[in-house]
């Protein structure tokens, strides 16, 4: 169930309700009055497929079927968005005096809630005690983005981005990976030569990401560790964020024993200067050559492996090959056997094919076998997530 509140933010709803439709779930919304002041009951009809007939004030009318009753007991999931300072104020209160309310004070499934208000109105004290009481009750909180809002103003209170209400929403529902916690490394490593230049990739991070945001639909607990990656590009996802591939190591090792499984998309640089330097090295000053030398840096996925395989944990690890070659199965047993992995996903990066793209061709490979998987990134992402969460089901 979708429920929706009257604030300007409510527009937003649509493209939600759409994402829940084409994942194939059943939707009714149930919306306030309010409301419909800012976005029109034809729409949200179209959109969800369902009628809304059961809107404010029609409480009380159809009484053998006790509306908010048959709603709550129907729906698997409740999210509320935008969610009101108002409506937060009320649920937290427990009043319940339109269909919307009673209905979510009669839900026994997970609640989900999408605030969406003016910055002082999301930082007064009434509001930051109510999301504080309705996370100790255990409805889950989707925060705010800080961007614009109406009018000229700008700041905290933004409703979070549908896709972000719906992962959440996705998360809730549980799935293979449900209680299993997922760590991603995505985006490329860059070592400094001087404070203005670095030796880097072309990775864009793209399926990284796509790996986090598969695993957080699929209901696992996901952390991502971003290496040089834009924040809009990461929103909705809990991220540590490194340069270097000395950083991404030392993240790693931090989180060593705090998940199931790791995805090591992030493409690290294999060499960095020997001697950085903090300062700009001016042209004027080195000539029309510049000499920088380099020294290897250590292999990260073999040193994750063997630190997990000491420990004796039992997470399982995805290696991630780019090779400019169509052979990808072969080479990618080769990485397979030397770094010691679960699984090693492969794809060819000749002729532009795969960074920065949206779409993907990867060879799946592990010591049973090897699976193709095309599509758009978030797809083989979730596809191969799939695919692996199977195989942890039967081990």
């Amino acid at each position: 169930m979708v429920g929706v509140t009257g604030g300007i933010a409510a527009y937003k709803c649509a493209p939600l309700i759409r994402l829940f439709s084409e994942a194939g779930h059943k939707v009714q919304v149930v919306a306030t009055n309010n409301a419909f002041k800012f976005i029109g009951k034809t729409t949200l009809e179209a959109l969800s497929g369902n009628p809304i007939s059961i809107v404010d004030p029609d409480l009380f009318t159809d009484v053998d079927q006790v509306k908010h009753i048959a709603l709550a007991k129907s729906a698997d999931l409740v999210v509320v968005a935008p969610a009101t300072a108002s409506f937060l104020a009320k649920m937290t209160s427990g009043i319940a005096d339109d269909l919307l309310t009673t209905t979510v004070l009669a839900a026994t499934c997970p609640v989900i809630v999408a605030p969406a208000m003016h910055t002082e109105m999301w930082e007064n004290k009434a509001t930051v005690s109510n999301i504080e009481t309705l996370k100790l009750r255990g409805v889950t909180i989707v925060w705010p983005a800080v961007g614009r809002l109406t009018g000229e103003d700008t700041g905290a209170g933004r409703l979070a981005e549908p896709e972000e209400i719906f992962e959440t929403a996705m998360a809730a529902l549980g799935g293979p990976l449900s209680g299993k916690r997922v760590l991603v490394t995505a985006g490329g490593t860059r070592e400094p030569i001087d404070a203005a230049r670095f030796i880097g990739n072309f990775s864009s991070g793209k399926q990284g990401v796509a790996f986090a945001r598969a695993a957080k639909l699929l209901g696992a607990e996901v952390e991502l560790i971003a290496a040089n990656l834009d924040d809009s590009l990461t929103s909705g996802l809990k991220t540590t964020s490194v340069s270097t591939a000395l950083e991404l190591s030392n993240a790693l090792a931090e989180k060593s024993g705090s998940y199931d499984m790791l995805v090591m998309a992030a493409a690290v640089a294999d060499y960095k200067p020997t001697d950085p330097t903090s300062s700009k090295l001016k042209r004027s000053e080195m000539g029309e050559q510049l000499n920088v030398s380099l020294v290897a840096n250590p292999d990260i996925l073999v040193e994750t492996v063997k630190s997990l395989r000491a420990s004796a944990s039992k997470a399982v690890v995805i290696g991630f090959a780019a090779e400019a070659s169509d052979d990808l199965e072969s080479l990618a047993r080769v990485k397979l056997s030397a770094k010691g992995c679960d699984y090693v996903v492969a794809n060819d990066i000749s002729d532009g094919k795969v960074f920065g793209r949206d779409n993907t061709e990867i060879v799946l490979v592990d010591k049973s076998g090897s699976n193709k998987f095309q599509g758009s990134k978030q797809t083989v992402a979730k596809d191969v997530l799939s695919l692996i969460a199977s195989n942890m089901g039967q081990s």
